[in-house]
């Protein structure tokens, strides 16, 4: 036995000395003591300053879009802190309370919002689970953003904090962010000289100003860097700045144009590709305030930038700025928010121009930049029109659908360099009609289209069903035409065409991001065009009827866009640079692209809409569902005594098996749509009755459903 366990008072040794004795009691006692029980917390001591928490659960149900009130465990009061991430018991029934405290239920996220001293809620209180994180990552100013997006989209808090605040990432969230550089010297003009008021926009922002601005680009590859000397004028006044694109590709030409402009470690980049560890980190960076400028698709549109002095979206028109999750809020009306409640500057920026950009430098709040006539005509290509009368007189086209004018500047282009090939539909041969008349060809089991995927039989593209005995109902013909050539029978038909030069194709499944300045056709379909080094020396849009005959009030300005988009990777006139439309000349979107005038298409497309009453000059919301349905729910809204309801009009029934678009019903149901139209002013009643209906729909137990969505984009 060595010294240190000897008994100096001579007793036993067996026992242990008293004070070991002494020592393993009190350890018992405090194991025995209340602790940490994440179900219930039965018998914990509460915080003794500020013991509730009020919490927005996860839980997207509209009559749950509200605060509940929890109790705050003493052990849980420094870590419950606003902002955090914690777990809560919800659903327990009133009969489930034991020694005041409620119980039971099941486990499930919240943020907490704020704590307070006491709660208006008079009876038992729930305890806080746990803290999942003590990193705080819901703010106020995020936090009032989310609840604006809800109102207005007649959604709940909890589905827009869903998009708002990316999933937790606890490796990420570990690691240091790092420490925030000092802000950049202001930037020079550079290509912002090309515009009446590029310098002054940019000298504006670096004072701390808050400028709002609707910007016409010019064709060519120089917008991104543009945007890039506009975030670093805001740097330079001490601020944030957040930019939204529309794809991946886009991030990536900002992306790069900012390492350019700022050097790295200045901004950060938000997207879904990135995977969840790595945004995370980076959207840590933001929120701690490590960076300051972010760019990023629609998912970084609630980025929680510090002092934001500058919001900015690119080609505000492109379908992918729509989030198809509920509530299913647009980037542009986001920023626009967040501008306006954060005093900050604001910049709307494309090649072409959406109505809703018209509709902005209209009514004051933003002024236009853009740049004069001279230089529009200097960096725009030529553009040439071929219409059907032509198309129909000529045997070029008759054998291979292109025209003599489209061989011509394809010959022409492939001296110098790329020939952009633009097609509204990938594929083979997507749509069939009569050659002599011209009449769709339809399925006649279900009226269905008939289609010839891969060279194949004909089949319907609805149903399934062959139809090897097709003639035309019309004329008896039994001579069929492509109605739509889809990319990959045109880049067929181009390689047959061209032999010595290659041929690429990009779209939805392979997308191309770049393609080399040397000579070769490059078939695309919208959205899907790569950037050529030096610019393509030409392109053709074939089939310009198929996006103009589209039945949707966008139509026009949609294919416009598209048009813009594509002929803007064309070199200049001055170089040669020529673009080939096949479409009606006299047509009014062909007519502004010819005069290279988005703007002024947009301004007329809003002066016909004010007439009509459509958007974006009054506020619409679309409501779908089952059958008899919809006008009981519509009847059950407390809607605005202005509100004009138009329809229900039946949908089209998806194929089982078939291709299903967002918001499309499920497949082999009947469903039908209403249009819920309002005057100005009266949006956000209208979105407080869809919602409150909505709301009350949800208590009565299982109904049928009912899909509301404010602001459609699509509205036929």
């Amino acid at each position: 036995m060595s010294s240190a366990n000897e008994n100096p008072a001579g007793g036993p040794v067996d026992g242990g000395p008293p004070e070991q004795l002494a020592l393993i009691r009190e350890t018992v006692r405090r194991a025995k003591a209340p602790r940490a029980k994440p179900r219930t917390w039965r018998g914990a001591a509460l915080a003794k300053e500020r013991p509730v928490a009020r919490v927005v659960v996860n839980k997207g149900v509209l009559h749950l879009d509200r605060y509940f009130d929890y109790a705050v465990p003493e052990e849980l009061d420094e870590a419950a802190q606003p902002g955090v991430r914690v777990r809560v018991r919800f659903g327990a029934g009133s009969g489930q309370v034991r020694d005041g405290r409620r119980e039971g239920g099941r486990l499930i996220d919240g943020f907490l919002v704020e704590r307070l001293a006491a709660s208006d809620y008079s009876g038992p209180l729930a305890a806080l689970a746990d803290v999942v994180s003590p990193e705080p990552v819901l703010g106020p100013e995020l936090l009032a953003l989310a609840r604006a997006v809800a109102d207005r989209y007649a959604g709940s808090l909890a589905d827009v904090l869903q998009l708002a605040v990316p999933p937790r990432s606890a490796r990420a969230e570990s690691r240091p962010s790092p420490p925030p550089l000092p802000p950049p010297a202001a930037p020079e003009p550079g290509s912002w000289t090309r515009y009446e008021r590029g310098p002054a926009f940019l000298e504006s922002l670096a004072r701390g100003g808050a400028p709002r601005a609707v910007w016409n680009a010019l064709p060519g590859p120089s917008w991104a860097e543009e945007l890039a000397r506009a975030v670093a004028a805001t740097l330079a006044s001490g601020r944030g700045a957040l930019v939204v694109v529309p794809d991946g590709r886009a991030v990536a030409r900002v992306d790069a144009a900012l390492t350019a402009v700022l050097g790295e470690g200045r901004h950060a980049v938000l997207t879904a590709e990135a995977g969840p560890e790595k945004r995370y980190a980076q959207w840590l960076a933001v929120r701690r305030g490590s960076v300051r400028a972010v760019v990023g698709t629609r998912a970084a549109m609630f980025a929680p930038v510090r002092d934001l002095g500058l919001v900015v979206i690119w080609d505000d028109g492109d379908g992918s700025h729509s989030e198809p999750h509920a509530p299913q809020p647009h980037a542009r009306d986001v920023l626009l928010l967040r501008a306006a409640h954060d005093g900050c500057g604001f910049l709307l920026g494309s090649t072409s121009c959406t109505v809703e950009a018209a509709q902005l430098v209209e009514s004051g709040w933003a002024r236009p930049l853009v740049a004069a006539r001279e230089q529009v005509r200097a960096a725009a290509p030529r553009v040439r029109t071929v219409g059907d009368e032509q198309l129909a007189r000529d045997e070029a086209a008759r054998a291979a659908r292109l025209p003599s004018l489209a061989w011509e500047a394809v010959r022409e282009g492939l001296r110098t360099g790329p020939v952009l090939v633009q097609v509204p539909r990938r594929g083979y041969v997507p749509r069939l009609a009569c050659e002599r008349c011209r009449t769709p060809a339809r399925c006649r089991h279900c009226a269905g289209p008939l289609e010839a995927p891969e060279q194949q039989e004909l089949r319907c593209g609805w149903c399934g069903r062959g139809a090897p005995d097709w003639h035309c109902v019309e004329c008896g013909s039994v001579r069929l035409r492509a109605q739509v050539v889809g990319a990959r029978r045109t880049a067929e038909e181009l390689g047959r065409a061209f032999p010595a030069v290659p041929v690429r194709t990009s779209g939805r499944d392979h997308v191309l991001d770049t393609v080399p300045g040397r000579p070769a056709l490059v078939v695309s379909t919208p959205g899907a065009e790569p950037v050529a080094e030096g610019g393509y020396a030409a392109a053709l849009l074939l089939d310009g009827w198929a996006m103009l005959s589209r039945p949707d009030l966008r139509a026009g300005e949609e294919a416009l866009r598209r048009w813009i988009d594509a002929a803007s990777l064309v070199r200049g006139q001055s170089e040669g640079g020529t673009v080939v439309v096949v479409a009606e000349p006299t047509l009014r979107p062909v007519q502004a692209l010819v005069r290279w005038d988005p703007v002024g298409h947009a301004q007329r497309e809003l002066a016909e809409r004010a007439e009509l009453g459509f958007p974006p000059v009054s506020r619409m919301a679309s409501v779908t569902g089952p059958v008899d349905a919809v006008p009981a729910f519509l009847a059950s809204a407390a809607l605005p005594p202005d509100a004009e309801i138009l329809g229900p009009v039946p949908l089209p029934v998806v194929r089982p098996g078939g291709p299903q678009r967002p918001g499309d019903p499920p497949p082999g149901e009947a469903w039908e749509r209403a249009l819920v139209r309002v005057p100005p002013g009266t949006g956000a009643a209208l979105a407080a009755a869809l919602k409150q209906a909505q709301a009350s729909r949800s208590t009565r137990g299982p109904v049928p459903p009912i899909r509301v969505r404010v602001d459609p984009p699509d509205i036929g």
